[in-house]
């Protein structure tokens, strides 16, 4: 035996049926917006990861037409580069020296001093690379440059909105409490400038030997029950006055 629908059951059927389609293309639009926010990482540690890479560092040394040598202040940079080259470099130092400029005479006896500061700093020979180069305006005072290598860490680069972080209906993460994205990224750089060993971002550094002296003078104290604290008798001085109180 057929049954046949009412027309109207007949359009219900046919609405329900268009309705359903679109909440499913609905779905798979919002499925598609989800997989491209997903894309940017919500830990500012992964959106603004600490990269290890190698940089230079450089100081320049003005030389005079009328006087050779380093003054004081001269001396006190090309010994610390002498002492962090010695310290974190990894490479040669590269000392850039003018030619051709008419305080020629004078950055020669400069010249002649820096190596000799750095030698006896302990940099060996093969630690100095001095070369040549002709500055391209001679109308300026061109320096005698020494740079080197070192590893370092990084972060960044900061400021960058891609999008607006005020409440807007296009901004998600004012609805879904999310960080914006240049959240964080300042606390990385800084922390990354302010790391002495950049090794240390990654691994533990070995533990140093004990004061073996200081040691045995503790446990043998220990053994006789003893205090093993030590007593500061200067801390005193550092306390505040009980006057006015």
């Amino acid at each position: 035996m057929k049954i046949t629908r009412p027309p109207q059951i007949r359009r219900r059927a046919i609405h329900l049926g268009g309705a359903l389609v679109g909440m499913a293309l609905a779905l798979g639009g919002c499925q598609h917006d989800e997989a491209v926010t997903a894309s940017i990482p919500d830990d500012y540690k992964q959106r603004h990861p600490i990269a290890i890479e190698e940089q230079n560092r450089s100081i320049v040394v003005f030389v005079g037409h009328a006087r050779g040598g380093l003054t004081a202040a001269q001396r006190a940079d090309v010994m610390g580069v002498a002492s962090a080259w010695m310290h974190e470099g990894t490479g040669a130092i590269r000392i850039d020296v003018p030619s051709g400029t008419p305080n020629a005479r004078p950055v020669a006896d400069t010249m002649r001093e820096i190596q000799a500061m750095l030698s006896a700093a302990g940099v060996p020979p093969r630690g100095i690379n001095a070369r040549s180069y002709t500055p391209d305006d001679k109308r300026f005072l061109p320096p005698i440059r020494l740079t080197y290598s070192k590893i370092a860490a990084v972060a960044g680069p900061c400021g960058l909105w891609p999008e607006d972080i005020g409440p807007s209906m296009k901004n998600k993460s004012w609805f879904e409490n999310k960080d914006y994205y240049n959240y964080g990224c300042a606390y990385q750089r800084n922390l990354a400038a302010m790391v002495d060993n950049p090794s240390d971002l990654e691994q533990p550094r070995p533990e140093t030997p004990s004061y073996t002296p200081r040691r045995t003078a503790a446990f043998e104290k220990y053994r006789k029950g003893m205090p093993t604290a030590v007593a500061y008798p200067e801390a005193d001085k550092a306390k505040l006055s009980d006057t006015g109180r």
